[in-house]
């Protein structure tokens, strides 16, 4: 068993007060991770997008009719190096081109998947709440009919 767990107190055994007070703590937590992902993605595009004066890439991206960009340029080496063996490089290129080894069978059989467990979770649904018997509601009002039936029985015998 894992060790450390001792001083762990289950959330049923805090107080609202206490609740409240973690989950306050987590959304700030949340909130500040959320930013930090903002602003790198923020930086990382400013970076991207940056031009360069390289006497390697800028010849050969103006050429192409491409803007002389780190990205484009980091494109251009990507490429450079599939061409010369690399198959991690053309991996990527690969997945990020929209190209993938993934056939449609493979897509249309994923669906048939997916569709088959959405309909397994809503007939599950459906068994729990009572839906397939006439609904929750009409079980509550059923139940209720019988006991107020069971009441004016007992008053008739007198008891």
């Amino acid at each position: 068993m894992a060790r450390g767990h001792e001083n762990l107190i289950p959330n049923s055994k805090r107080t609202p007060d206490e609740l409240r007070k973690i989950a306050s703590a987590g959304g700030k937590a949340s909130g500040e991770a959320r930013r930090k992902k903002a602003n790198f993605r923020k930086t990382l595009n400013a970076w991207l997008t940056a031009e360069i004066d390289s006497p390697e890439w800028s010849p050969l991206l103006e050429a192409m009719g491409l803007d002389s960009t780190v990205e484009s340029a980091v494109t251009g080496a990507m490429i450079k190096e599939a061409l010369s063996g690399n198959v991690k490089a053309f991996e990527v290129i690969a997945k990020y081109s929209g190209q993938s080894a993934q056939t449609e069978a493979d897509d249309k059989e994923q669906e048939v998947k997916v569709k088959g467990m959405t309909l397994d979770n809503d007939a599950k649904q459906k068994e729990v709440s009572g839906e397939e018997k006439g609904g929750f509601s009409a079980s509550i009002i059923e139940a209720y009919k019988k006991r107020r039936e069971a009441e004016g029985k007992e008053e008739q015998d007198g008891t």
